[in-house]
């Protein structure tokens, strides 16, 4: 495994920085620990690197926990350039390190292009960012923004931009009956899948979709077998 770079001359932050690239990633986990536990700003840059390739979910987590014990007022800065970076997998780090900080002065750096960003594991990262610092009065803006991904990837993403959009409360709403008219079946489905969770947060993902699927195919096949009443609604 490659080492990180770092710029840091103590010691033991090499001997840090070192386990950090371990093959083995154990050894690398009880470093992040380390680090976390003796937080020293001289290590910001090697824990932000080692986000961008850590390839252990386990490991990464330490990593942003570690990255959350230092200071905020240097630590969001260079986590805010990671939001930019190529790497998808630096983009959704940085916004996992961002949740753990928690923050809410970094609310405007969550944009739309990261709400809608290609790689599925970076756009479910962005939502349950945005819903945790969004200010009270963005909270409607905001579910504008996330139902135009209802319908989007597998059975995963899906639940958590549901879960995420129920975190925002009664606010959302108006924009889940909205969608549940779709014609889309998927996004129909999905807003109605979600409107059954906010009613009632014990209801199963999977027993909300089956049930949302069932009323959207009901309310299809209402609207085919009478025409004229279904025109009349849609006026």
């Amino acid at each position: 495994m490659v080492p990180i770079p770092t710029t840091h001359g103590t010691p033991q932050n090499t001997r840090l920085a070192d386990a950090l690239s371990a093959e083995d990633s154990s050894v690398r986990l009880r470093a992040a620990l380390a680090v976390g536990a003796n937080p020293d700003p001289d290590l910001l840059e090697t824990l932000v690197r080692r986000c961008a390739v850590e390839p252990d979910f386990f490991v990464r987590d330490m990593l942003s926990w570690a990255l959350a014990r230092l200071p905020p007022d240097i630590t969001l800065p260079r986590i805010r350039r990671e939001l930019d970076s190529e790497r998808a997998q630096a983009r959704g780090q940085a916004l996992h390190t961002l949740s753990k900080i928690g923050d809410r002065s970094a609310w405007p750096w969550i944009t739309r292009d990261m709400l809608r960003d290609a790689d599925d594991e970076v756009a479910r990262t962005a939502w349950r960012v945005a819903c945790a610092l969004v200010p009270e009065d963005g909270k409607e803006d905001l579910a504008d923004e996330l139902v135009t991904q209802f319908g989007r990837g597998g059975r995963d993403v899906r639940l958590s931009l549901s879960r995420a959009l129920v975190d925002l409360g009664d606010v959302i709403r108006p924009v889940l009956e909205d969608a549940a008219a779709d014609p889309d079946p998927a996004v129909a489905a999905h807003a109605r899948a979600t409107e059954l969770l906010l009613d009632d947060p014990e209801t199963g993902f999977d027993a909300a979709v089956a049930e949302a699927q069932r009323i959207v195919a009901l309310g299809a096949e209402r609207a085919a077998a009478n025409p004229e009443e279904a025109e009349v609604a849609a006026c």
